[in-house]
């Protein structure tokens, strides 16, 4: 099947967050051997959390590992990086299959990608940069300021996730973004636009209209994301801020980790 012609890939990880697996049609591969399923559990690289990991399993007992899910070559496809040691080929188009997460991993990123909101919460400054690990993650701050303790910044966020908020989605017109563009807190990275819609994460039972009634319950934290992360901050656990590293005259770097 032409690249070009391929539909858009069921995101299943999108309604279903905590799916560890699916069942699934090969579509096609990429040239160098990546697959194309009609619908996937795994999360593509992008937005500062890495791709996810896992296999593929035909009925026959047949695997395929998949090293990290990216986008794929045609608009709104993921495509499945295939280990290349001891593979045979391909799965072949046609063929039925169950795409199985490495859950572990994707759940430390769902955990440490809703911590990273939370910091953005407690630092009210411009993000610069991020990335989202399986045992630590970071954001860049523009701070240009010293200043910022590494025992309060943790006190704050373990507060925020001993309080065990609710974490929820919710969607917005590109023009409604347009409108409010205090929710988008990355310098670096804008949020994806062009199907008329943009996913907000909301941290907290506020329910304030977007442009932040004041008469409203406050949530904890509102921006646009197209990551995956946990129902209610408890399921977080214990995190610590590891170090704050000056990046540049303007940058700082705050790098969280588990606890423990």
């Amino acid at each position: 099947m032409p690249s070009d012609s391929l539909p858009a890939t069921e995101t299943v990880f999108r309604a279903e967050p905590y799916a560890r697996d699916c069942a699934a049609t090969v579509l096609a591969a990429t040239d160098d051997g990546a697959v194309i399923l009609d619908r996937t559990v795994f999360y593509p690289t992008g937005g500062g959390q890495p791709g996810d990991s896992g296999r593929l399993i035909a009925e026959d007992g047949r695997v395929w590992v998949v090293t990290e899910a990216v986008k794929g070559p045609a608009p709104d496809t993921i495509a499945h990086r295939l280990a290349a040691e001891g593979a045979e080929a391909p799965p072949p188009p046609g063929l039925r299959l169950t795409a199985a997460l490495d859950w572990d991993r994707r759940h430390a990123h769902m955990r440490l990608h809703t911590c990273l909101h939370l910091l953005s919460a407690i630092i009210t400054a411009p993000v610069t940069g991020g990335q989202v690990g399986a045992e630590r993650a970071r954001l860049d701050f523009d701070w240009p300021e010293a200043g910022l303790d590494k025992q309060a910044i943790t006190d704050a966020l373990n507060a925020l996730i001993m309080a065990d908020h609710p974490v929820t989605a919710d969607w917005i017109s590109d023009a409604e973004l347009d409108a409010t563009p205090q929710l988008v807190k990355t310098m670096s990275v804008q949020p994806p636009r062009g199907a008329g819609r943009v996913r907000l994460i909301r941290i907290g039972d506020g329910n304030g209209d977007i442009g932040g009634d004041q008469a409203a319950p406050a949530h904890v934290d509102l921006q646009p994301c197209g990551g995956t992360h946990v129902a209610r901050t408890g399921e977080i656990g214990p995190v610590e801020v590891m170090k704050i590293e000056k990046k540049g005259r303007q940058n700082r770097r705050v790098v969280v980790a588990f606890a423990g």
